[in-house]
Parts: C-alpha cells; sequence; structure tokens
C-alpha cells in the first residue's frame, strides 16, 4: 500500500466517505448561457406573446374534438405504452439497485446420498460409508457501504429513473404534436377540397356559358375547348386533396390505437381547420430548456454518469460486509441433532489489491461518458434552441407569404370579375376571360395550401417549444 493511498483508506474506513463526485451541473454548461437563457430572437413578431405556453397547449385551438382525440392518444397510444413499460423497467432496476444497501437473508437445503472422501477426510486408506446425508443453513449479510459505492448506484439509478421519465414525457409531446397535426391536416385537406370543388363549379358555368354564347353566335368552339381543357385540370387537383385527406384519417386512427378502417368519421366530415383566435405564447430560452423533455433526459444521463464515476472509485476501497450464518449437516438419519450444528459471525473483506489498475480504467472509463454525456447535454440544448428559432422564423414568413397571397387573390378575383363583364358586354374576347379565371383558381388554391402550411407550422412551433410537460 502507497503512502499516498493509506490516508485514503482509512478516511473511507472511519468516515464513511461517498467516493466520486457530487453532481452539479458544469460551469461551462451552454444551457446556462444568457444567450440561451434570454429571448428569442424570433420572437419579436406581433404573432407572438411573451407568455408561458400552457400546459396543454392544444386547448389554445378551442376545439372539442381534438381535445377528444389527444386524450385518446394519450390513453392508448403504442408508442406511449412502450415508454410506460421502459419507464415501469427503470423503476425495477432502481429497486433491485436500491436492494442492494438492505439486509441479505439466505436459506438452503440439500438432501443427497453420497460418500466423503478419505482423502479430503485427511483419512487415506479409511473406508468411510456411504450414506444418506443432509446440509441445511441460513444466513445473514449487510454490505457496510463505507465508501459511498451502493450510494452512488442509487444515485445514478434514480437519474437512469428520471432519464426515462423524460423521454416518456418527450414520446408523449411528440404524440400530441402528431395527433394534432393528422387532424389539423385532414380539415386542412377538407377545406381545399371545398376550394378546389367551388373553382370546378365556377369552371363548369364559364363551360356552360361559354356554349350559349356559341350558339347565340358571339362565340367560336374553340373557345369552349380552352374552357373544357381548363376545367379538366381543376378536376385533376382533386384526388391528390382527397387522397391527402384519407391518408391523415388513417394516421390519426392509429395515433390513438385504432386500426385504419376505424377512422374518426366526425373528422371525416371536417371542411375547416381550428385557427388560433391569439398570439401564441412562447416564453423565453430559460422556460424553453426547462420544458424540453429531450433537454431534461440529457441532463440525467449526464447526473447518472458523474454518480457512476463514484461507483468505480469504489472499487478501490475494501469491501466489508457483516454476516452471520446457522448451519445443521450430517447423516440424515441425525437430522438436527446437537453436534450437527455449526453458525459463523463476522466480518467478510474482499478487495481486489494490488490489481488496482483494473479499477483505475473503470474510472476513466466512467470519466470519458461523462464527458461524452456532458457534450449531449450541450447538443441537446443547442438543437433545442436552434429547433424554436426555426420554428418561430418560419412560420413568422409563412403569415407574410400569406397576407401577400391574400392579397393576390383579391386582386385576381376583381381581375376576374371585370374580364367577365367586359366579355358579356361583348367588348373583349372569351380568351382574356379564361386568363383571368386561370389566374384566380391558382392564387385560391396557393392560398388555401398556404392556410395548410401556416396550420403545420402552428404544430411544428409547438412541438419545438416541448409542448408543455415541465415535471
Amino acid at each position: 500500500m502507497t503512502r499516498r493511498f493509506a490516508p485514503a483508506l482509512v478516511a473511507a474506513l472511519l468516515a464513511g466517505c461517498t467516493a466520486g463526485p457530487n453532481y452539479h451541473r458544469p460551469p461551462a454548461a451552454i444551457a446556462d448561457h444568457p444567450a440561451a437563457t434570454g429571448a428569442f430572437v424570433g420572437g419579436n413578431e406581433k404573432a407572438y406573446a411573451a407568455a408561458p405556453l400552457p400546459d396543454h397547449w392544444w386547448q389554445l385551438y378551442q376545439d372539442t374534438t381534438l381535445d377528444r382525440l389527444v386524450t385518446d392518444a394519450i390513453a392508448h397510444n403504442t408508442d406511449l405504452r412502450v415508454a410506460a413499460a421502459n419507464l415501469a423497467r427503470a423503476n425495477a432496476a432502481l429497486d433491485l439497485t436500491e436492494d442492494a444497501g438492505k439486509p441479505q437473508t439466505a436459506l438452503g437445503i440439500a438432501p443427497g446420498y453420497a460418500q466423503r472422501s478419505a482423502e479430503e477426510e485427511m483419512l487415506p486408506g479409511a473406508p468411510l460409508p456411504s450414506a444418506f446425508v443432509y446440509s441445511a443453513s441460513a444466513g445473514i449479510s449487510y454490505q457496510l457501504d463505507l465508501a459511498g459505492q451502493i450510494r452512488r448506484a442509487v444515485e445514478a439509478a434514480n437519474a437512469d429513473v428520471a432519464a426515462t421519465q423524460a423521454a416518456y414525457d418527450a414520446v408523449k409531446v411528440t404524440v400530441v404534436a402528431d395527433t394534432t397535426r393528422a387532424y389539423l391536416d385532414a380539415c386542412s385537406a377538407g377545406r381545399e377540397i371545398q376550394v378546389a370543388q367551388h373553382s370546378l363549379d365556377l369552371q363548369q358555368q364559364t363551360t356552360t356559358l361559354t356554349q350559349k354564347m356559341i350558339h347565340a353566335g358571339r362565340g367560336i368552339s374553340l373557345d369552349a375547348t380552352r374552357s373544357r381543357v381548363q376545367e379538366e385540370q381543376v378536376r385533376a387537383t382533386l384526388p391528390t386533396l382527397l387522397a391527402a385527406k384519407q391518408v391523415a384519417l388513417y394516421r390519426l386512427a392509429t395515433l390513438i390505437g385504432r386500426p385504419p378502417a376505424e377512422f374518426d368519421r366526425d373528422v371525416a366530415a371536417c371542411t375547416a381547420e381550428p385557427r388560433l383566435t391569439q398570439a401564441i405564447p412562447i416564453g423565453d430560452g430559460a422556460a424553453l430548456l426547462r420544458r424540453r423533455p429531450d433537454v431534461r433526459r440529457a441532463e440525467f444521463e449526464l447526473h447518472a454518469a458523474t454518480a457512476r464515476i463514484g461507483v468505480a472509485e469504489a472499487e478501490l476501497y475494501p469491501r466489508v460486509t457483516l454476516g452471520a450464518s446457522l448451519g445443521s449437516v450430517g447423516l440424515l438419519k441425525n437430522a438436527f441433532a446437537a453436534d450437527t450444528y455449526k453458525f459463523s459471525l463476522g466480518p467478510l473483506i474482499s478487495w481486489e489489491f494490488p490489481n488496482r489498475g483494473r479499477a483505475r480504467a473503470r474510472i476513466a472509463g466512467a470519466q470519458a461518458e461523462t464527458d461524452a454525456a456532458f457534450a449531449r447535454f450541450d447538443g441537446a440544448v443547442l438543437g433545442a434552441l436552434r429547433e424554436a428559432e426555426t420554428a418561430l422564423t418560419i412560420y413568422a414568413r409563412d403569415l407574410d407569404r400569406r397576407a401577400a397571397l391574400q392579397q393576390a387573390r383579391d386582386q385576381a378575383a376583381q381581375a376576374a370579375e371585370d374580364a367577365e363583364k367586359l366579355f358579356r358586354a361583348g367588348r373583349t374576347g372569351f380568351l382574356p376571360t379564361l386568363d383571368a379565371q386561370r389566374t384566380l383558381i391558382g392564387a385560391e388554391q396557393t392560398l388555401a395550401a398556404a392556410d395548410s402550411k401556416l396550420a403545420a407550422d402552428q404544430v411544428q412551433l409547438f412541438l419545438a417549444l416541448g409542448g408543455g410537460w415541465q415535471a
């Protein structure tokens, strides 16, 4: 034993120290940088409010159908069931780790027919008989946690449970967002189908009007052909929209734990997605990092890795176990007679010595894993901030795009109306009218698609903000 190691051993045995570092968030953690905890760069838009994000953010839509679907998804989603099983397994592992710090008991009985070895009994050449024999024993032991190995293992297991809980929350956030997105997609597709059907009706009316004008001698067959071509082009957009709606209904059904064939008929009839009537509350960076389950999971994993350094360091110290045992061994016919009993009482000290290189290697490995966990924690923080800022920027710019598209649609509608008036008055040909209608139909469909994109942007923003489970 080296002079430098002797004081550490004495301290461990006499003071009952806990090996390894106590967990503190590293001073250099990005999560504590002012730039990470302040206001969002993209949060200075009219669409956003600095108020905290509510726990049940989907209720901002004030839609009872959506509330019901989210409740069903939380209760029946298969991914959440897997996450719940993982959490139960982590709790079982914690119970097993905690059990190591409690008294351990053992009970055994072994009857049999045997013959002892004469050499083993130090009676070479003696004819030992075969006989029915037995052995019975009962024991109790308790490991003294002098170096804190059990305490650190329990600390790591608790951190593992917390990390698994955060993983469960992350799945819940994703499931709620996916459920909301599928519902909005189905309703948005229903609205786009209505827009396309309305455009088709208008184009059919134009075709009918053109044919009447031809019969009245004010048009040519080419005008009717062009109108029918445009009519078929509008009709061609419907199958894609119908498929998109059905796919969203299938996805929604599986998210709430049902077969695709049992898709929600109420949602199938939806023709307008719910809209937010207020600015989206986004909070700030500090609230985001507290709320994001993936960030919490990464920090708990860092905590667990730090505690396991102590588990590895404790291998440098002796392991002391107090124990007592009582047994009875002998011929089966003399079972439990007075001269068959035996007992033992005392400490058992085990220590891998002088092979401390193996323990040092384990410590180095645990430290390396802690460094990796710290890097993952910083990465989770950076990823969360990037996703939030990206979602804020995309939604704000898509709002600007939608406003411009609305103006374009309104101007196209006015141009189509003016062109039709001129055509009816005989002051212009049919081609300008057809072009104006084509522009209007394209503008309306583009605007409808932009509204659908905004609905998806909102869900992506809520997902990036963390979903609302801050436990």
